[in-house]
């Protein structure tokens, strides 16, 4: 939005003119590494989730000619009925997937309007219309995901060493110790399994290869123990095993969990700190994430309901995407500590951003940014240079919205074309309260939106002075000013030839000035919305 107003008095003179001469007429971890082939038995997980026996059959030819020339085989953990269940599993199951697998938590019981099914055949995505909330939360956490103690009584413990990489090929727990460097564990179980590492002051620092590597698994949960600091790190450029690019240090395919009591230092020199190419969770644990790209990415969701974090991001500090599917890419945050430092974006979804609760500090490009953000409640803190808020078409499954209910958003905005609050569409403020430091000259805004502006509960304050509605954009955009006078006189206020398309206003603006005699004048100038 902002390189578009910096071009208008540019583009003025251009069609100027136009006009004037025209009469206005339109792998592998590493080549040497050592693998350890790590089996355990499938009563080490929870009461409700069974596993199938890996058999050599269901191996490729590769991994068993190394298992049999390479292989120290570690004796399973004894049997353990009594794991942690995960009780919320059959819940997690029944709920609807998109068209990819992504799981679309829309709406709730709120009244909604659906499209007709598209041509494509993609998914529709039901949205609430009413002030409820936008996703429904009740079953996005299972009772084993909110459990930061893994039961390792049975528990099978793992020492890292340098240039091997720990395969775990059955579901179960295990505890990773040790220091080592160019190390991965790779995680490579079968699809209905759940496996859970427990890091206990485990230091692992690779050159070209994530730390831990998860290819298959129905589930993989990332534990800290109890008072245990640990260190993940990747200090080189990342190398591709097979067909997959891995980017970070904790990489995964398959659904992720995050939790625990203990602390994880995460540093990527030249890509992401986390990724899940599918659900990622983090439920509990101190995270302290440096990354040349997103400090944690994942394909269809970001869940987090705990934790602290300390983020430096020279990308996003949160970034949900997925490229495939319309309808995934959304964050939720029910609870957590967050102080983020990124260059780019403090928090990015694709679809929707919805935050009930936390406690946030933000200094960023741009501080919170998805297609539909919806704040319920928290303590947010954002200190920006682009956009404080932005609310703009990530996705087409829906018109950009941002509501507020309540919770707390300050924001402090620098910049010589910067926006607080910037929304490709409506804004919606119901309760809580919003406090923006904003410049005003030049082409800064407190508000800048295209659709309506409802305010009917909270508070807004505006640099001091709070405010009983929501204040218009003062550059509202408008058709293209009209040409100046003739003869020296000063030019009338032109009208809008060319109004925007599609939520774009078009080039809006004042009559020029007059020209000098037997000259036409200028034409006007406006302004014109970014998409």
């Amino acid at each position: 939005m902002k390189d578009n107003r910096k071009k208008i008095a540019v583009l003025a003179a251009l069609l100027s003119v136009c006009m004037i001469t025209a009469g206005c007429s339109s792998a592998d971890s590493s080549a040497d590494a050592v693998k350890t082939d790590v089996t355990s038995s499938a009563d080490s997980a929870s009461a409700d989730e069974s596993t199938g026996d890996s058999s050599e059959a269901a191996q490729t030819e590769t991994e068993k000619k190394v298992r049999e020339s390479q292989a120290i085989n570690i004796a399973p953990p004894e049997e353990n009925a009594d794991a942690s269940a995960d009780s919320g599993t059959d819940a997690e199951q029944n709920r609807t997937k998109g068209n990819f697998g992504g799981e679309m938590p829309w709406g709730g019981n709120n009244s909604s309007t659906i499209a007709p099914a598209p041509a494509d055949g993609s998914v529709n995505t039901p949205l609430s219309t009413t002030g409820a909330s936008k996703l429904d939360t009740t079953e996005l956490f299972s009772n084993r995901d909110q459990t930061q103690t893994a039961d390792t009584t049975d528990a099978k413990t793992l020492t890292v060493s340098d240039g091997k990489t720990v395969e775990i090929t059955k579901e179960g727990i295990y505890v990773i110790k040790g220091s080592a460097s160019d190390c991965t564990v790779k995680v490579n179980a079968p699809d209905d399994a759940k496996v859970q590492l427990v890091l206990d002051n485990v230091t692992i620092e690779n050159s070209d290869f994530p730390a831990i590597y998860v290819v298959s698994a129905d589930k993989c949960f990332v534990t800290t123990a109890s008072g245990s600091s640990n260190s993940l790190s990747v200090t080189g450029t990342f190398k591709a095993d097979g067909d997959t690019n891995t980017d970070a240090v904790i990489f995964s395919k398959d659904d992720l969990v995050l939790n625990g009591s203990g602390s994880l230092k995460i540093t990527s020199a030249n890509g992401n700190g986390i990724s899940g190419k599918d659900d990622l969770k983090v439920t509990g644990g101190s995270y302290d994430i440096t990354s040349a790209e997103d400090a944690i990415e994942a394909n269809d969701s970001i869940r987090i309901s705990g934790g602290s974090f300390k983020i430096n991001s020279s990308k996003d500090g949160l970034h949900a995407e997925n490229d495939d599917d319309s309808t995934s890419g959304w964050i939720y945050i029910s609870d957590g500590s967050f102080d983020i430092t990124s260059k780019s974006d403090g928090i990015q979804a694709t679809t929707v951003l919805q935050i009930d609760d936390g406690r946030f500090s933000i200094s960023s490009g741009e501080g919170l940014e998805a297609t539909y953000i919806q704040i319920n409640g928290g303590d947010i803190t954002i200190s920006a240079t682009d956009d404080g808020v932005n609310a703009s078409k990530k996705s087409n499954f829906t018109t950009p919205c941002f509501e507020m209910t309540g919770g707390s958003l300050d924001i402090t905005m620098s910049g010589s074309d910067v926006d607080a609050v910037d929304v490709n569409g409506s804004i919606t403020v119901s309760g809580g309260s919003i406090n923006i430091t904003c410049p005003t000259q030049g082409m800064n805004e407190s508000f800048d939106y295209d659709g309506t502006a409802d305010f009917t509960g909270g508070t807004i304050t505006v640099n001091g002075q709070q405010l009983d509605s929501i204040p218009s954009p003062k550059m509202a955009g408008g058709g293209m000013g009209g040409r100046g006078g003739f003869g020296g006189q000063e030019g009338m206020d032109g009208q809008g030839a060319f109004p925007g398309q599609d939520g774009q206003d078009g080039f809006g603006g004042r009559g020029g000035m007059g020209g000098m005699e037997g000259q036409e004048g200028f034409g006007g100038r406006g302004r014109m919305r970014d998409q």
